[in-house]
């Protein structure tokens, strides 16, 4: 396997990676935990991850539930949701917040796999800007004969079939997002 080749792989990878994490954000009419992964809570004057401020539950399929380990923390936690935007108003008792996620109207399950489609695409889109810049790079090695071009082309077949296999990968991450948000 060549070193750009290889160097593809990672930087899809990576771009796999980052499609996950966004299509968990993507709130599906079910309670996950993922929904509060950028919540930042001001803590002692500091921007830190709600996630290391509290313990995150989810005693019914609809509910988070937020136990911040240190309970003078409580309204800072509720101030940090609301400032985050995710659509969710939070209910505080004194020792926990509850979130109550709304189920989904079909015009916004619609919306949804719209946005879903189009992070999709937005990888896609990635990863063939990988696949140009790795082939230049091949050609380039070919011209300055650096490599033949029967290796051109072998490599050039490689490449393409990493590429098939990521966007699938894709297709099917984007699919199952899209059933999850479509199933009431």
């Amino acid at each position: 396997m060549s070193h750009s080749r290889k160097n593809m792989g990672e930087r899809i990878e990576k771009t796999k990676s980052v499609l996950k994490e966004e299509l968990n954000t993507v709130r599906a009419g079910r309670a996950n935990p993922a929904l509060l992964d950028k919540v930042m809570v001001e803590y002692y004057g500091t921007p830190t991850p709600l996630r290391n401020l509290s313990n995150i539950s989810v005693p019914e399929p609809r509910i988070l539930m937020i136990t911040p380990f240190d309970p003078k923390s409580l309204g800072d936690v509720e101030r940090a949701i609301n400032a985050a935007n995710i659509g969710i108003t939070p209910n505080n008792d004194g020792k926990n917040i509850r979130l109550e996620v709304p189920q989904l109207t079909e015009e916004r399950r619609k919306e949804l796999t719209k946005t879903t489609r189009k992070m999709g695409e937005d990888a896609k889109v990635a990863i063939r800007n990988l696949r140009r810049e790795a082939n230049d790079a091949l050609k380039k090695q070919q011209k300055a004969g650096e490599i033949t071009e029967d290796d051109l082309k072998e490599e050039l077949d490689a490449i393409q079939k990493q590429i098939d296999q990521a966007v699938s990968d894709i297709d099917e991450m984007v699919t199952a997002k899209d059933r999850e948000i479509l199933e009431v």
